[in-house]
């Protein structure tokens, strides 16, 4: 909205004075402060107010350059221009630009982020308007009302995957046993007597690591890894697990109350050591734990069995029909692919996990096998009920361009495979039950896959935290209050710094940050379940084994080799990726451009700004903004500090930029004085800043003295 409205002062002939200046803006930003809003995403009032300042700040730039060259081709007062975001990821720029009225064009080269846009801003609007195909919505069509937007696309995504669930649980339902409670578990528990003789569906299972006891006396025992013995911490609803030794074993048992200290300590011992043995109490260290992970593997033991009660969760001590259960389990498929060798972000194969099949227990992968399986088999399902429903049998596939009966089920399709993208998210081995709010915790906490020792295996067939229809319920949403009508959608696979754009689109968009994040190499735990379910339906996005990296614009040293040439690389990519973007964007609307950076983080920042400037761009604006969400759950801290916001246009050939020696001579006469004054206490800290910009200074020269400044 700020890049495609003009400012009030820009328009004298209308807001000639100060005064008319300040109430005009005045009234732009209350339609800002409404557009922001959560509860207004789809108020139409709202957005409809949105795209008139749009559309008549746009009519006003096309009479402004009605003698442009390319005035035809640049400035159709009837025609807004495009939008494109070359580094699309998650695609929140693209969806917002199509909601603002926009046509909306995403590009990346991570396949997994290409297909969250395909379904967010391509899907939607293709298949608009149209009632769904499904037998059970058909039926209610005779009694009227509408299917407006893609309600009838969320209707039949919603309808096939309980077809999916329901099918997987006649295949694999026997691999989830309910708990059966009895009189002798309700023996000393109150809160189970309600329960007795009832069979309870289960939430998830609750298990330890293992490693044999480094005490030779125990090293047939093997004892558990455990950062915490706790599982409900609640107030009022607190439950833990109480480790019982018999002779050369022990065994776990659930206690309800108060936790006692130590046990939220579980059997850890501190950084050096890690953990104690539960038998004897002598250290197991991390070198230990390594060293049996990876010649042995790590093995793990029940500690308890959560399940749905009436009026909350019910902890259960571990029940031998539910280990035998998790025993023993054919596994017909795996992803078997390699994790990254990236030690800052993977951690698992330290401890001999290596693949991506390593994070997931044997159920599990039975599971999510067969939910990958079953989209296909719903797609055939979808196209014949399409076919009953009137649409036309003789289009191309999606991957085409084709809107009839075939492409519209691999549309669905495309939703059903993300659920089950989703529920791998809730269904590894990496996943933890949070006990305050006892809950399956996705493994995407931060981004990275961390090793996790007492893990939670949820049931995607309950009907509480972690399950299958809780996914699909968040995917039906998303669908049904998308902004389809209000724009097109592309979205497509390619590399920033090799595109092309065609008709001067408006740019918005948030590059990669440096070394901060590596997202080829973490997207890859969907890619592999994306591709077992959608490499039919998508075959080009998915035709390799795994994500992309090697262009990927990241400055990661254990890819290029060392830290300069890891800086080098991103310098070279991201330039030549914004020296693109500054010959083919819009010339008369600027770009904007997010970076999100750590506190601790100088060389990235700088890096990047020296691309941006080498690019031809002249920052005219910044805007710093809270956009992380606070992703540490044990701190509730965001993993990223702010966001600035680039506002960049094109920089004339003729403008001068000062030399490094002109930087630092003008650097050390403007601030020697001013640190002078700071340090007799006669300016405050704030005031600096600003002694450091001096007039007719360039932006560049700006920038890095407010970085020494700081």
């Amino acid at each position: 909205f700020g890049q495609l409205v003009d400012d009030p002062s820009s328009v004298p002939e209308e807001f000639p004075t100060a005064d008319d200046q300040a109430a005009e803006r005045e009234r732009l930003f209350g339609i800002l402060r409404e557009l922001v809003k959560w509860e207004n995403t789809g108020n139409e009032t709202v957005l409809g107010q949105a795209r008139a300042e749009i559309r008549r700040s746009w009519r006003r730039t096309c009479a402004d350059n009605a003698g442009h060259a390319r005035a035809a081709e640049l400035f159709d007062p009837e025609r807004l221009p495009a939008f494109h975001d070359p580094f699309a990821g998650g695609g929140a720029l693209p969806l917002e630009a199509q909601r603002l009225g926009l046509e909306a064009h995403a590009s990346d080269l991570n396949p997994v982020a290409v297909l969250i846009n395909k379904a967010m801003i391509e899907i939607p609007p293709k298949f608009a308007g149209r009632p769904p195909v499904n037998p059970e919505d058909r039926s209610g069509l005779a009694g009227g009302g509408g299917w407006p937007g893609a309600s009838g696309l969320a209707a039949d995504v919603r309808y096939y995957g309980r077809w999916m669930r329901a099918e997987a649980e006649k295949r694999i339902g026997h691999l989830y046993p309910k708990a059966a409670v009895t009189a002798d578990m309700a023996e000393g528990r109150s809160d189970l007597a309600p329960y007795v003789g009832r069979e309870l569906t289960v939430i998830a299972w609750l298990w330890a690591r293992t490693v044999r006891s480094p005490n030779p006396a125990f090293a047939d025992v093997e004892v558990p890894l455990a950062s915490s013995f706790v599982l409900s911490s609640r107030k009022g609803k607190e439950a833990y697990v109480e480790p019982v030794i018999e002779g050369r074993g022990y065994r776990f048992e659930v206690r309800v109350g108060t936790p006692p200290e130590e046990t939220k300590r579980g059997t850890t011992a501190g950084k050096r050591n890690a953990f104690r043995c539960l038998m004897s109490g002598v250290p197991v260290t991390y070198p230990q734990v390594r060293e049996f992970g990876q010649k042995a593997g790590l093995g793990a033991r029940l500690m308890a069995v959560v399940a749905e009660g009436d009026r909350g969760r019910v902890y259960l001590s571990p029940l031998k029909p539910h280990e035998r259960a998790a025993q023993g389990i054919s596994v017909s498929w795996r992803p078997d692919q390699s994790l990254p060798d990236n030690p800052r972000d993977f951690k698992t194969p330290n401890y001999g996990m290596p693949t991506f099949a390593d994070l997931f227990t044997d159920r599990q992968l039975v599971a999510l096998t067969t939910f990958s399986d079953l989209v296909a088999e719903a797609q055939e399902k979808i196209a014949k009920d399409a076919l009953g429903a009137g649409l036309p049998s003789d289009g191309p596939g999606l991957a085409e361009g084709g809107t009839d009966a075939l492409a519209y089920a691999q549309a669905v399709g495309v939703y059903l495979g993300l659920c089950v993208s989703r529920q791998a998210n809730r269904s590894s081995s990496l996943c933890f039950w949070h006990t305050g709010r006892s809950t399956v915790e996705q493994v995407f906490a931060r981004q990275a896959l961390p090793m996790v020792w007492d893990y939670c295996e949820g049931n995607p067939f309950s009907a509480s935290t972690g399950n299958f229809m809780g996914q699909l319920a968040y995917l039906a949403k998303v669908i049904a209050g998308s902004p389809n009508a209000f724009g097109e959608g592309s979205a497509n696979q390619a590399d920033a710094t090799t595109l092309s754009y065609s008709g001067g689109p408006v740019v918005s968009t948030d590059p990669p940050y440096y070394d901060n994040i590596g997202y080829a190499d973490l997207s890859d735990f969907f890619y592999v379940w994306l591709r077992r379910s959608l490499r039919f339906v998508l075959p080009n996005l998915f035709a390799t084994l795994a994500a992309p990296k090697s262009a990927e614009l990241v400055a990661t040293p254990y890819r290029h080799g060392s830290t300069d040439a890891a800086e080098e690389f991103f310098l070279g990519g991201m330039g030549e990726a914004l020296a693109r973007l500054a010959a083919d964007t819009h010339p008369t609307i600027p770009v904007t451009i997010y970076y999100a950076y750590k506190q601790s983080e100088q060389r990235g920042w700088e890096t990047f700004l020296e691309a941006v400037i080498g690019a031809g761009f002249a920052i005219t604006g910044t805007w710093p903004m809270r956009t992380e969400l606070p992703g540490n759950l044990k701190k509730q801290v965001a993993a990223l500090a702010s966001s600035i916001v680039l506002v960049c246009t094109h920089r004339s050939a003729s403008a001068p930029i000062s030399t490094r020696r002109e930087f630092t001579s003008t650097l050390r006469s403007t601030l020697r004085p001013a640190l002078r004054l700071l340090q007799s206490g006669n300016i405050a800290p704030v005031d600096l800043a600003q002694a450091a910009i001096g007039p007719g200074m360039s932006v560049y020269t700006r920038y890095e003295q407010l970085a020494f400044a700081a």
